[in-house]
């Protein structure tokens, strides 16, 4: 009759394939949790500042500490309240 149908990948691995990738593989599953190096922690780039001519606070990753607000108008003539 032929193959029976089912599953292609439920036979044996072809000749000279080993399994999965290695370089897909955590290279420090050996180790005890303890030794492993720890994951890079990224920062975010974001400040928490306090705009300098109204008194806003807010998070950016601009250089300047002026709110866009007060930037496109210009500064307010009384800070705000918190």
């Amino acid at each position: 009759m032929g193959k029976p149908k089912g599953d292609p990948g439920s036979g044996p691995p072809p000749q000279g394939h080993l399994g999965p990738c290695p370089c897909n593989a955590d290279p420090f599953a050996g180790l005890p949790p303890e030794v492993r190096p720890k994951p890079e922690v990224r920062k975010s780039d974001l400040r928490q500042v306090t705009c300098p001519a109204c008194g806003l606070e807010y998070w950016t990753n601009r250089t300047t500490d002026v709110c866009l607000d007060c930037q496109k108008t210009g500064p307010k003539s009384a800070p705000r309240e918190g």
